[in-house]
This record gives C-alpha cells, structure tokens and sequence, in this order.
C-alpha cells in the first residue's frame, strides 16, 4: 500500500484554500505510470472563477499543483469532534455532491457558508450551452458514531468525477480510498487538530489506466461574437448608383413631364386665345415686337464681333465648369500660393476660375470700348421706352409659337435687345463684384467697406448669377438653331448675311477647341501653367 494525499482542487471561495481539506489515503501498489499523468501531457486548466468561461477566453495552463505532504495519523484516544465537511456541487452530471457524505472537516477549517458558483456539467457543456444550475442542497449526514475508539474512521471510496483529458477515465483513479475521521455526536469533545488525521488501510483498488489524446483540443462554448468592429470584415454590399433612377424615379420624371407638357399646352393654347381677340390684334400692330433703331446705324456685324463673340463663349464655358468644381471640391489636392506670399494659398481650381474671370474681364472691357467706338452700342442698348411694349409682344408670339419676324442682320427685335443689354451691362458686372468679394483679392483691412458690403451678400448672388447665364445661352443656342442656323452662324462667325456653309464650319472649330480645353482643365494640365504665376503644390 502506498500513502497519498487526496488530491485537492478548486477553492470554495476565491482566495480561499484548495478543496476538500487535506486527507491522508492509501493505494496498491501499481505500476507508477499506471497511476501518475502522462509524461509530456499538460493538465487540463480549470479557471478559479468559473463564471470566467461566460466573459472571457480560458485562461492559461496552470502549473500541475504539488502535491500535499502527507499528515500524521490521528491518535484514537485523541479523537474529537470534527465539523463534517460541507458538501458541494457534483464532480459530474447528475451525480451526488462533492465529497461523499461523512468526511469531516480539520479543525480550524470550517466550512464557508457562500453561495456554491455553477459548474459546467462536462467539457461539452460549454460548447453547447449555459452551465449546470446549481444541484438542490443535500442535507449533511450525520456523523457516525465508532464502536470501537481505537477504530474511529470511516473508510470511503473516493467519487470520480470529470477526466482530467478529454477521452480519459474520471479521476481520480478508480480505487482510492480515503479513511476519514468520525466526529463525536458529543458536544463536549474536544477538537482535533488538521495534521492529527488518521490513516486505514484503504480497499484493494481496481488498476488505473489514463489514456490522453491530445490530437483535438478541448471543446468550449462561445464565448465571442463579431460585434460592431469584428476581426474579419464582411465585404458590404455595393450601393446603388446615384445615377441609376428606381423605377418610382422614373415613374415620377415621367408624371413630372406629362405634368409639364399639359401646363405648358395649355398656357399656349391660352395665348393664342388671347391673341386672337380684337384689342390684342390692335396691340400687335401698334407694337410688332421690334422699334426702329437711330438714323444713321450701319446694318451688319464688323469683324471684331465674331472674335469676340467665340472667346467670350470660350470663356463663359470654363468659367461655369470651374465654378461648379469649385463649389463641389471638399479637399483639394493640389494648391497654388503667390510667390513671397505662403499664406495666400489656394486651391489650383480656385485659381483657375479666377484666372478666367481675369481673362473674361479683359475681353469684356475690349468689347464694350469696341462697341462705343463703333456705335455698335444702339443694337443692345435700348434707345426708346417703346422696347417694353415690343418685349412683351415679342414674348407673347414666341410663346404661340407664331414668332415674330427675324432680322438680326439689321436689328433685333425688342426682348432679344433686353436680354443682350441685361447680360452686359447688369450681369457680368455683377458677378465681377461678387467674384472680387469672395476672392482674396479683396483688402482685408478694410473694415468698413467689408461691413458695408458683407461676404455673404457676394455668396448669395454670385451662384444665381451664374444660373442666369446658363439660362441665357441655352435659349440663345436654341434661338439661333430654331430660326435659320445657317443664316445666324454666318451672322455670328462670318460676319456676312448668307446662307453658306462658312459660319458653320468656323463654329465646329469653335466648339472643337471649347470641348479640347474642357477636357485638359485638370491639375496635369493647369500645374505647370500655375507655376509660371506662383508656386503649385500638394497637401
């Protein structure tokens, strides 16, 4: 027979000693191996606190707990009153608690009274679901009493409970016995120190074969999930295209358009109404659309109107391209900053746009001196009141589809004469303004004039300004189209009143150099030009 220590486990309450007490045993003599771990095999961790496997990952292997000294025997005649030890949850499912009912607790060792911490069942229980409720408590046996005081004890088989490997037998070893004190049913008896417990001989046990396998590793529950941040990613789904209209799109642009085509069908149906009355004809005569111009004004477009009707279309394109850039770019990526001056920096399609306003100031101020000095002034510039009443005549026949007569070669009818007056006199010189405003440019010491003349005013005219002239050339594009291209083309290109081809071919290489230029207004493009006038970087 062989003297062991009753191996002790977890304690019962955190910080607390290990659990059962120490006890003395005896086991046959077997084979060491048959009874010691597998060499090389780490022991199976178990953390103190088991409400450790719901909140967080297991945690590392502990060292293999040595083993207890074995204790003295206890001396009969010395025999006292234990406190029996205070049973707790089962080794295994279903079981009966743990230890068996009678060992007695060393004095000095009382058992805790604390509420018992739920154990797994088994080592698949926390892979497939929550811990084993607490078993119901189990009523404490009385201790038996020894006939014979020289053989107080009571000689119990140790239960077996989980395998210390996954696939292995429970332990301990089946055939431990433990020989346990019997306390007194006397009040009076004196208690009997811890190291004073008594040693039998314990059952000739059964032999004890450990098998270990390793290949799998432990079964666990989840304990983890993927939350707002997991560790692998979904790819998320592709958005829907912005330009890609749904079918409710689709359906409510078509509704839209119907809804369009009726109010306007009925609005001309209306004028023509209108105009087919007796005083409305009489309006008409009095007021055909059109007003003679001053004696003396020479028909026809000189030259120079050609040239700068094509870089003035040149750069109103790029200016309205830039803009928009400007007013949808977030963050730039390359920047220009005058020389000497690192504070001055702006963004490269910022100075673009504004080194076309620059240009398309210069052009304009060319072309109202050139207008004066001509007298071609009197064809844009109204001359008599009587250009309200043939505005509101001209509008009405192009709104009954019935349109006045064209004949820009000598003189434009009164609405087209507002519209060119409106555009160069009113505003262009207002988005000047309002561009200089909001351009750095304008003094910043000047106090008094910025508070006269606020940013946000320039701001909030300067973009309607900018939709006015898209307005303008998108009707003076469909004008000139609707009412005898070729004619007008040569007007505009040519300067001759002919029905030819020429005009025409001069304004597809107009349009040529137009969509050429809009295509390389990008950073490859503009950097080196910006470095020539300052300094280009990135962020």
């Amino acid at each position: 027979m062989v003297e062991r220590m009753l191996r002790r486990g977890l304690p019962r309450v955190a910080g607390g000693d290990p659990w059962p007490p120490a006890l003395a045993v005896e086991v046959a003599d077997a084979p060491a191996e048959s009874t010691a771990p597998a060499p090389g095999v780490p022991e199976t961790p178990v953390s103190a606190d088991l409400s450790a496997a719901e909140t967080g990952p297991l945690a590392e292997q502990s060292p293999a707990t040595p083993e207890t000294p074995p204790v003295a025997a206890v001396n009969p005649a010395k025999a006292g009153s234990l406190g029996t030890m205070r049973r707790g949850l089962p080794r295994v499912a279903d079981g009966e608690p743990w230890p068996p009912a009678g060992v007695a607790s060393p004095a000095g060792t009382p058992s805790p009274a604390v509420p018992e911490t739920p154990v797994s069942a088994g080592p698949g229980a926390a892979e497939v679901g929550p811990t084993v409720e607490q078993s119901p408590a189990v009523p404490e046996t009385p201790a038996a009493v020894a006939a014979n005081p020289a053989q107080a004890g009571l000689a119990a088989t140790m239960r077996r409970g989980m395998p210390r490997v996954e696939g292995g037998e429970g332990w301990p070893p089946a055939g431990l016995t433990a020989r346990v004190a019997v306390a007194e049913m006397a009040t009076d008896a004196p208690s009997v120190p811890a190291s004073e417990v008594a040693e039998v001989p314990a059952a000739a046990p059964a032999a004890v074969a450990l098998t270990r396998d390793v290949s799998t590793p432990l079964p666990f529950r989840r304990t983890v999930w993927q939350g707002m941040a997991p560790r692998h990613a979904v790819e998320p789904e592709p958005e829907a295209s912005r330009f890609r209209p749904t079918w409710p799109q689709v359906l409510g642009g078509l509704m839209g358009a119907a809804a369009l085509g009726i109010i306007a069908g009925a609005g001309i149906a209306l004028v023509r109404a209108l105009l087919s009355m007796s005083f409305m004809q009489d309006f008409l005569a009095a007021f055909p659309g059109e007003y003679h111009l001053p004696e003396g004004t020479q028909p026809g477009f000189p030259a120079w109107i050609g040239w700068q009707h094509f870089f003035n279309v040149f750069l109103m394109v790029l200016i309205i391209r830039s803009g928009l850039r400007v007013r949808s770019e977030k963050r730039p990526t390359v920047f220009w900053a005058p020389r000497g001056n690192a504070k001055g920096k702006i963004s490269l399609t910022l100075w673009f746009h504004q080194a076309l306003d620059i240009l398309w100031l210069v052009n304009g101020v060319i072309f109202v001196v050139l207008l004066f000095v001509s007298g071609h002034w009197v064809r844009i510039v109204p001359t008599s009141w009587e250009v309200f009443p043939n505005a509101l005549s001209a509008l009405l026949q192009y709104i009954s589809f019935d349109w006045p007569t064209e004949n820009g070669w000598v003189n434009y009818n009164s609405l087209q004469q507002l519209a060119y007056f409106t555009t160069v006199f009113i505003a262009a010189p207002l988005a000047a303004i309002t561009g200089f405003r909001m351009s750095g440019m304008w003094p910043k010491k000047a106090e008094k004039l910025s508070k006269a003349y606020p940013v946000e005013w320039a701001r909030t005219l300067h973009f309607p300004i900018m939709l006015y002239f898209v307005a303008f050339i998108f009707v003076h594009v469909m004008l000139v189209v609707l009412t005898g291209f070729l004619r007008n083309l040569n007007h505009m290109y040519a300067a001759q009143d002919a029905v030819t081809w020429t005009g025409f071919w001069v304004f597809v290489a107009s349009m040529v150099v137009i969509v050429g230029a809009w295509i390389a207004a990008r950073p490859i493009v503009l950097a080196p030009i910006a470095k020539v006038f300052g300094n280009v970087s990135g962020r």
